[in-house]
């Protein structure tokens, strides 16, 4: 069943912005344990919105993830929160825009050659603070038993770690023992091991076990499929089989047949101590897929804001409340799995805290549209390596923010903006981009100078939202910048493309 919503201006009813305040929710009490599903949220790394079996034709063998599908409800314009993994997932577990957190990339914001940087980026904070609520605090403040099995990365010097954060376990690990709370990296696992997956699965497995008679909030983030790529000998020996020239490597693909039959071992769990019927089942990623697995139609991959490098597959279940087989079409962020999750265990959101986004309970039920009119993005730096079909020859992004609004989306990029005549010169200075997503979900016909009258009204929202969330632009121009250079690089890149296309 497709949930066909009305995403126009009038149809979503409330204004651009999506907080959702302690007020809002003081209706709701708390109910006792029986009632109160369980939580398991499967997040994957570096997963592309094609890397599943359902979307991609049948390049990807994920029969679990496939299974989960189709006893759930695919969400078919899901995003994650930013374009890379650290602020994706501030954002998820903070239930919060980068803007209000200041976690914008991983490490730095400055990730570009000084010549070619017309602007001075906004500093980067390095990890999520203890002074932010996550979700696993307030589910651990209602009663439920909270843990966290794998990828962390919002230890850095600003941030804290899990344990400090609201969960009561914590495990990471690449299938060769147990690493340090908090630690950073990547590797490979033993071969019977990719990446760990199933010592991760394992340790997650556990920890249900033990609370199977109370309500548990389970925080899954694995390694994969952030390279490096590996599995086992075994998937080597299938994926060789089905593999060919039109589809990605071996390695991205049996590195995702084993995390998918790591998901078919949880799911498995639940099955056997009688828990799928109350457990609540999320399974997303952080950000786009990097550039080993192509998303067309969608351009771009991991680190820009096009389609490919922050739409994501999402599925829910939730026996008795979600039916099975069903598609949304409502487009969704991360930001909006902290409201979603309360609201699904009737817990009020902590006193003074702000959420910007919105509960999807009502979408699972099929009950209904959100309030809100639009999803945002904000990026104010840069970001090395270019991506497919990337508006750049050599970044992945230069600061933009984006906001979605219906069918529609529009960049603003703010060195054209802040420097080349903003508003006054959108004629000629290339600021903005604005797609029609219904007609061109590739983002290949740019409609700013055609539709004026659509741009300058999402241009108007995202300014508001701008205001209401404090957002920090990055306006003060770069005494490094050095347009000559700029141009040489710029056109050294164009002819390597036109000599690796021949």
């Amino acid at each position: 069943m497709m949930i066909k919503i009305n995403l126009t201006a009038s149809g979503m009813r409330c204004g651009g912005l999506a907080l959702v305040t302690l007020a809002a929710w003081t209706a709701i009490t708390t109910p006792c344990y029986a009632d109160r599903p369980n939580i398991v949220l499967i997040f994957a790394d570096d997963q592309g919105w094609k890397d599943v079996g359902y979307q991609s034709d049948g390049k990807f063998l994920t029969p679990n993830i496939d299974r989960l599908a189709s006893e759930g409800m695919v969400f078919t314009d899901a995003y994650a929160a930013a374009g890379n993994c650290a602020p994706s997932r501030a954002c998820l577990l903070s239930g919060n825009y980068t803007p209000r957190h200041h976690v914008y990339a991983v490490n730095s914001t400055d990730r570009a050659p000084k010549e070619i940087q017309r602007l001075i980026p906004i500093p980067n904070r390095a990890g999520l603070g203890s002074d932010f609520v996550t979700i696993a605090e307030a589910l651990k403040q209602a009663g439920y038993a909270t843990g966290h099995f794998g990828k962390w990365h919002l230890a850095g010097e600003d941030g804290a770690l899990p344990s400090e954060q609201g969960f009561d376990e914590t495990y990471d690990s690449f299938g060769d023992g147990e690493l340090k709370e908090g630690a950073t990296g990547n590797k490979k696992g033993p071969p019977s091991d990719p990446k760990g997956v199933f010592t991760l699965t394992r340790k997650a497995c556990d920890f249900i076990e033990r609370n199977k008679d109370k309500p548990f909030f389970c925080y899954l983030p694995h390694h994969a499929i952030h390279g490096p790529l590996q599995m086992r000998p075994e998937t080597k020996r299938l994926i060789e089989e089905h593999s060919d020239a039109e589809k990605p490597s071996a390695n991205y693909l049996g590195c995702t047949y084993d995390m998918d039959a790591s998901v078919g071992v949880l799911l498995a769990k639940l099955k056997e101590l009688d828990l799928e019927d109350n457990t609540l089942v999320v399974y997303t990623s952080d950000n786009g897929a990097t550039p080993g697995s192509s998303q067309e139609p969608l351009r771009g991959n991991k680190g820009c804001y096009y389609e490919g490098g922050i739409r994501e597959p999402f599925i829910a279940r939730w026996p008795g409340v979600i039916k099975g087989g069903s598609r949304c079409i409502v487009p969704i962020n991360l930001v909006d799995l902290f409201p979603t999750f309360l609201a699904a265990a009737g817990v009020a959101v902590p006193n003074g805290k702000t959420l910007d986004g919105e509960s999807l309970v009502p979408l699972f039920r099929q009950e209904g549209d959100l309030k809100r009119q639009a999803i945002f993005w904000h990026f104010p730096g840069y970001l090395n390596s270019a991506v497919t079909r990337g508006r750049d020859p050599f970044l992945r992004t230069r600061p933009v923010s984006v906001i979605r609004k219906g069918d529609w989306k529009l960049h603003l990029y703010h060195e054209e903006w802040h420097l080349d005549g903003g508003r006054e010169s959108l004629a000629s200075n290339n600021a903005v981009e604005l797609y029609n997503l219904a007609d061109d979900v590739g983002e290949r016909h740019n409609l700013s100078l055609k539709q004026q009258e659509k741009r300058d009204e999402m241009l108007n929202d995202l300014f508001a939202w701008f205001d209401s969330a404090d957002v920090l632009l990055p306006q003060e121009a770069n005494p490094k910048y050095d347009a000559a250079a700029h141009k040489k690089a710029d056109a050294g890149s164009k002819s390597e493309r036109r000599r690796k296309k021949k």
